[in-house]
């Protein structure tokens, strides 16, 4: 039987974040092998962390990362801001980003220990959200945009477009970071949403008393509104009048990703 120190036991709750009798357990089970210990701790903490996947996880942090044409952006889900705010907890989802740079969506798995270990320590539903990862063609302009909040991103934007410069592609970030669009055309558009609105303008009109033969025309433009608040070109630049496809003239936009913390 291997001698049990102190100093291993607080080694192993540092680098796990177990409790002391727990660790001392781990090591006990595995006759003082340190990894075998962990190995045990992880499998443990897992078992008691599967419990708490139906919790809601509206928090957490988010996370970008650049090279020349290529970025990668990836939330990382969390219960309370207390944790997503946490520097263990930042890292991490950095690391996630600099992975899905490096190796695509699916490199992600190469960062499971860690969040294994986050789920552990923090003892709460923490998953991957959003993940996106762009790579401009040649000519076009990506532009990232990352918004701090007590040191964690809260806010990121991808974007990409065709025929604009840097500075207006930059505007167009900043845009999608301050009115969240969800579509970059009608057509993305959840059919079974825009169904219900229409329906709902219908009755509204009808409710006002405007003539029958008014209503189509009534409709339409309530719903062009309505698509105006949601679809990235009709927006209006910065809630103002002009919308973002007259700021960005001729140029189209090609592609946007957005994670929000809390949205």
């Amino acid at each position: 039987m291997a001698e049990i120190t102190a100093a291993a036991v607080k080694s192993l709750r540092d680098a796990t974040g177990a409790g002391m009798m727990d660790a001392k357990k781990a090591l006990v089970e595995a006759d003082g092998d340190r990894d075998k210990a962990v190995r045990i701790l992880r499998e443990k903490g897992l078992t008691k962390v599967a419990t708490l996947e139906d919790r809601e996880n509206n928090q957490g942090a988010v996370a970008i990362a650049r090279d020349g044409r290529r970025a990668a952006l990836v939330e990382l889900k969390a219960e309370t801001d207390f944790s997503a705010k946490a520097a263990d907890f930042v890292a991490v989802t950095q690391k996630l980003a600099d992975a899905v740079l490096a190796g695509g969506p699916e490199a992600v798995a190469g960062v499971q220990d860690e969040l294994d270990t986050l789920k552990i320590t923090k003892k709460e539903n923490i998953e991957i959200g959003k993940v996106a990862l762009f790579e401009a063609a040649e000519g076009n302009q990506l532009d990232a945009y990352l918004h701090i909040q007590d040191g964690r991103g809260t806010n990121g934007v991808l974007v990409e477009i065709a025929g604009a410069d840097a500075e207006t592609t930059h505007e167009v970030a900043l845009h999608i970071a301050f009115a969240k669009p969800t579509a970059l055309s009608e057509d993305e558009v959840d059919p079974a949403l825009a169904a219900k609105a229409r329906e709902g303008f219908e009755e509204l009109t009808r409710k006002e008393g405007k003539p029958e033969q008014a209503i189509p025309k009534i409709v339409e433009g309530r719903m062009a509104s309505w698509y105006g608040e949601r679809v990235l070109p009709a927006q209006g630049m910065f809630g103002d009048k002009e919308t973002v496809q007259q700021r960005i003239g001729s140029a189209t936009i090609i592609r946007f990703a957005q994670a929000v913390i809390g949205g």
